[in-house]
Parts: structure tokens; sequence; C-alpha cells
């Protein structure tokens, strides 16, 4: 702060003002679109048509007789820091701190439908690795420790989730398409490579995570366009008005900057 400046009063300081709703028919589409995907991708992995697309997939990142990973020593642990941007520690971690972010800027209804896509999310990724029940390949080492179902891959499915449902949720700060649809692709972007990281690190199939990766964006999409009345409902109901911001911030967007 330069010498002499006064701090801005607390009174003065304006919350953005709700500037877009999703298109829920648009939303719907593109669920519908991954959803058909990867309702495609099951019916491909139980009935054995993906052999040579995943080991082909897998071995594209070995190299040599041990089938060690290409690259160096600081690409490896690049994608392992990728890959953990959608483990279970990092991916709640920032799921929880967009919920309050979006609480702290009035945006009930945002907070609500993201968390309800979150959870819902969980649950649907959960049901589908129960339902399929598929071993991790062995084909190349595993890079990384991993443990469970390998279809759908739960750190793609639930990366897609996360951050497509965080940007379609703080989406809503901006009137401007092109900021929209900014945060909506680099949050698919992101998503994805996370997806890819897993088939580096051996882990799954390339069919896995493609899997995920469609599964966890529509449902994301999906959540957006058909569970925003619910959340709404919820969020302007007297029980989530005590989250509001504090009094303090509570000047609206339309009064004029002085």
């Amino acid at each position: 702060m330069i010498a002499g400046d006064s701090p801005l009063p607390a009174e003065d300081v304006r919350l953005p003002e709700r500037g877009f709703a999703i298109d829920r028919r648009k939303a719907l589409t593109v669920a519908l679109l991954c959803w058909a995907g990867f309702a495609a991708m099951v019916y491909a992995v139980t009935h054995g048509l993906t052999a040579g697309f995943d080991e082909r997939g897998l071995l594209v990142f070995r190299s040599g007789p041990d089938l060690a990973p290409r690259g160096s020593d600081l690409v490896l642990e690049s994608v392992r820091d990728v890959t953990a941007l959608g483990g279970v520690f990092l991916r709640n971690l920032f799921a929880l701190a967009a919920v309050v972010a979006l609480l702290f800027l009035k945006l009930r209804r945002e907070a609500m439908l993201f968390a309800i896509t979150v959870i819902g999310g969980w649950l649907a990724n959960t049901a589908a690795k129960l339902l399929v029940g598929r071993d991790r390949p062995q084909i190349v080492p595993h890079l990384t420790e991993a443990g469970g179902e390998s279809f759908p891959s739960g750190h793609s499915f639930s990366a897609a989730v996360v951050y497509i449902g965080m940007a379609l949720a703080f989406a809503a700060l901006s009137r401007r398409h092109s900021v929209r649809y900014t945060l909506v692709l680099g949050a698919m972007a992101l998503s994805a490579m996370v997806a890819w990281s897993r088939v580096v690190l051996g882990v799954h199939f390339p069919s896995d995570v493609v899997a995920g990766w469609l599964g966890g964006a529509g449902w994301a999409f999906l959540a957006a366009a058909l569970l925003y009345a619910p959340a709404r409902a919820a969020a302007d109901s007297a029980a989530a008005a005590r989250f509001d911001a504090p009094s303090g911030l509570r000047k609206t967007a339309s009064a004029p900057p002085r």
C-alpha cells in the first residue's frame, strides 16, 4: 500500500452479481453425448473389444526390455503431480474450498448444486466400479500405488466431476461467453490430463480413463441440467440463509462505485 493511502472501508466492498445461469438444454445435450460414449465403452470392455487398444495405449509410454517409463525423472514426477490432482485428498480439498468460496460470494445455489454434484458423482462412480469389477492392468509395471477395481478410473471420473462442476459454478460470476467457455474448457482439459496420467503410470487401461472421464463429465453436465431447481430450492430456504457472507460485505453489485 502506498504511504498515505487509507484502507478501503469494509462497507464499500461489493460482491459480484450473479451474471450467468447454465443453459440447461446445452448442458443436457453434452451430458447425453458423454453418457452415450460411456455406455459404448462399458459395452466394449465387457465384450472384450478393447484389448488391442488398451495394450498399445499402455506400451506407448514405455521402452526397453524392462518396460521403463519414457522421459526423464522430471517428467515422471510431473505426471505424479498431475495425477495427485485427481486423488482423494487434493480433489476433496479443492471441492471444499470451492464450496466455501461460493458461499462467501453469496452464490448459495451454485454452492449447493456443486456439493450435490460431487456427492452424486462419487456414488455414480462407486456403482459403476462394482457393476463392472475389472482388475487393474498387469501389462506394465505400476509407477504409483493403486487399489480397487480398475473400470472406470476413479481419478478420471472424480476429477471431471469436481473440476468441470467447479468451472460451471464459478462461471456464474461472468456474463461474458468467452470467460465462461474458457473456464469450462480449461477444467475439461485439466481433468483429461489427470486421466492421461493414470495410463502413463500404468495403473489403468486407456479404456478405463476414457470411460471415467466421459462418465464424470457427463455427470457434471447432467447435474447442471437437472439438479439446479432442487439445489435452488434448498439454497433459498431459511436455514441456508445462515451461510450468507457477513453483513459488512452485502453491498449489491448494482450500487454505483465511489
